[in-house]
């Protein structure tokens, strides 16, 4: 009920205008009702009777006449008025109306404009009316009545809520479609949605108001879901844990059902020890979780906590599962990125890599050669090429077992997938790790980009690894798990990665050997060596070397422009019976000079390169020889030089002598020491 002293519309004035029109009528005429029967009759060249009620009340405030419309407003008939108090009529409302009528015969001034909402007796719901009452006099100019003009507004009053509704919605939508616009202009600049996340949140924060709010990604192989980040500027206690187990847990049930859901005090209470006992613990009150999906599933979900009960409404639902897909997108589209840098890299890299990158031995478009004992290899290749068997290829350094290698992934079934080789021997110790399994970056100093190792470039294929028995003890344990479990984690990495290859190795070492003197792991060694392939030096196939040089030839001529159409006897003689302690490899560097020496239609080999080498073999063989039967008398007296059970004794010779040639022989501690005595 709000008084006011003067109009405030012009639909004030007219109703106004009339009650003065009526007062004037009601002073100057003893019959009251006479009097309202022509204010009625004015008025209604002002206002429809049916929308404004007209009264008059005595000193008593009781009803001396009123008109239909007035009747009807209160829900009585016009008879059941006269005589009855407004308080009979109206009910408690009286106890607003009254001091104004009261307040009328003591100042003899009309009260304007008085607003009254309220619950009358024959209603259901609340009225709103607008009363003015001016005092009516005598003829002797006392105040002895009330007239009033009443007119009732609650259609007016719920036209106004519902447009206040309506502006409210409108200001409301307004400001979420503008969060929208900044999530949206945020993602395309910041495609890291971790990064974005803490302006995501205080973009939420302005229609929200939440405290808390976090982000969780679902790790499809762990099945967990993974705290990505967090927005929480007033905890209390210790970060929240990085891992939620979703089974049981709220958060995990929004991911689960694909469903936004809102949760109040007591149902995060409900849930299992353990679930929310931190966000409890923290003083959240609400908690909303909204899934963030995807045609291929769910990704995680966006989680908002606030202090306040009650603090989310389901129309809230509706911005938060926009700015959830928008979330979404992005997650998808930097996956799909990444995958797609992986797969750009892995291509790059594949250039350098696949077929063995550079072929340092792969020179041969086939495997050359007759002889039985190179059958019998190559018999071996086409058993194991079939099957994902992991081989071993034995044999002096030369012998083709990069090409037998090859040959083994190109019949098998992996044969469309990458051949991936590493030269174990060729690759720094400090920086083998890191080519083997790769490294994140950051991992160490000059990491500077994220690197795919060979193991992982190897996938669905063939990781050739020559000189396997160059891999360091250390790094040793970490190939085995990869030969047993098929998973590794990059170098300054924490995530699993799965691969399915199959492993050759190669080596020109006795592996054996280094696994009985603690050089070699025997649990590797068995790993490596189950099906092993011994390729044969040359000298173990003389009649090979013919159709190797003539092969040679045919190849280096034609690289350089040569007619060599003949090889004498002699040179052919010379080279069968040669060595060739290089084998293969040594045999086609030394034809490649012999081509390049050559001028006319003859191959002209120079020999007396093999005369000069056979006497620095021969050298190098007696000292080797010398050397090896001093480690073994060494093993077998302990490391004891002198006495008379000593190396020295035992091998005929003075101990200064042996200590000499010893030192000659660069011959160590390391050497004899890693025996038993015999």
């Amino acid at each position: 009920m709000v008084p006011s002293s003067a109009p405030r519309s012009e639909f004030d004035v007219q109703p106004y205008s009339a009650l003065l029109q009526m007062a004037d009528v009601v002073s100057r005429r003893r019959d009251s009702a006479q009097a309202f029967l022509e204010s009625e009759e004015l008025l209604g060249a002002y206002f429809s009777a049916s929308r404004v009620g007209l009264c008059i009340l005595d000193a008593g405030f009781r009803y001396l006449a009123i008109n239909q419309t007035l009747a009807e407003m209160n829900g009585l008939s016009a008879d059941a008025h006269l005589g009855k108090s407004v308080r009979e009529i109206l009910g408690d409302i009286a106890e607003l109306v009254e001091p104004q009528l009261k307040k009328i015969f003591e100042t003899r001034q009309p009260v304007l404009n008085l607003e009254i909402s309220f619950m009358l007796p024959t209603r259901t719901e609340p009225g709103h009316w607008i009363a003015h009452c001016i005092p009516l006099k005598n003829a002797a100019g006392e105040v002895t009545q009330i007239g009033a003009v009443v007119v009732e507004i609650t259609e007016l009053k719920r036209l106004q809520e519902s447009l206040r509704d309506v502006s409210e919605t409108l200001r409301l939508e307004k400001k979420r479609q503008h969060v929208m616009m900044e999530v949206g202009r945020l993602l395309i600049a910041k495609s890291d949605v971790q990064q974005a996340f803490p302006q995501i949140s205080a973009y939420l924060r302005r229609i929200l108001r939440q405290e808390y709010a976090a982000l969780a990604i679902h790790d499809e192989k762990s099945g967990q879901l993974v705290r990505q980040a967090i927005d929480f500027p007033l905890r209390k206690g210790p970060a929240p844990p990085g891992e939620i187990n979703p089974v049981g847990d709220p958060r995990g049930k929004a991911l689960l059902d694909r469903e936004p859901q809102i949760f109040t005090k007591s149902e995060m209470q409900g849930y299992s020890a353990g679930s929310a006992d931190y966000l409890l613990a923290e003083g959240m009150q609400s908690l909303c979780c909204v899934p963030l999906l995807r045609p291929t599933g769910p990704l995680g979900v966006l989680v908002l906590g606030s202090t306040r009960p009650d603090a989310f409404k389901t129309d809230d639902l509706v911005l938060l599962n926009q700015v959830a897909a928008q979330m979404a997108i992005a997650l998808e589209n930097a996956r799909i990125a990444r995958e797609i840098e992986l797969l750009r890299n892995r291509l790059d890299q594949d250039k350098c890599h696949l077929e063995g990158g550079t072929h340092p031995q792969a020179h041969f478009e086939e495997i050359i050669g007759e002889s039985p004992i190179l059958r019998h290899a190559l018999n071996e290749v086409a058993i194991v090429a079939a099957s994902d068997a992991t081989v071993m290829i034995l044999g002096e350094t030369g012998t083709g077992k990069g090409l037998i290698a090859h040959s083994i992934h190109r019949n098998s079934n992996r044969r469309d997938r990458s051949f991936i080789t590493l030269h174990c021997a060729a690759i720094p110790t400090g920086l083998l790790e890191s080519e083997l399994f790769g490294h994140e970056k950051g991992a160490f100093t000059g990491a500077v980009t994220q690197k795919v190792g060979r193991l992982e470039l190897a996938d669905k294929g063939t990781l050739f690894l020559d000189e396997i028995g160059e891999i360091p003890l250390e790094l040793q344990p970490k190939l085995l798990r990869v030969l047993q479990d098929h998973e590794f984690e990059r170098l300054g990495g924490t995530r699993t990665i799965k691969v399915d290859l199959r492993l050759i190795s190669a080596t020109n070492r006795d592996l054996a050997r280094s696994v009985a003197e603690k050089e070699f792991r025997s649990d590797l060694f068995y790993r490596l060596n189950v099906f092993p392939i011994r390729m044969p030096s040359l000298r173990e196939r003389r009649e090979d070397i013919p159709l190797l040089v003539r092969y040679f030839v045919q190849k280096f001529s034609h690289q350089m422009s040569r007619g060599i159409e003949s090889i004498s006897s002699d040179i052919m003689s010379a080279l069968v019976n040669w060595h060739w302690p290089g084998n293969v490899r040594e045999l086609e560097n030394f034809i490649e000079r012999s081509v390049i020496l050559s001028d006319g239609t003859a191959l002209l080999a120079p020999l007396a390169d093999l005369q000069a080498e056979i006497s620095s073999f021969a050298e190098d063989s007696l000292e080797g020889t010398e050397r090896e039967l001093i480690i073994r008398v060494l093993r077998a007296t302990a490391g004891m030089v002198s006495g008379p059970t000593g190396a020295a004794r035992r091998l005929g010779m003075k101990r200064t002598t042996l200590q000499s040639k010893m030192q000659r022989l660069g011959i160590t501690r390391r050497d004899y020491t890693n025996r038993r005595p015999q």
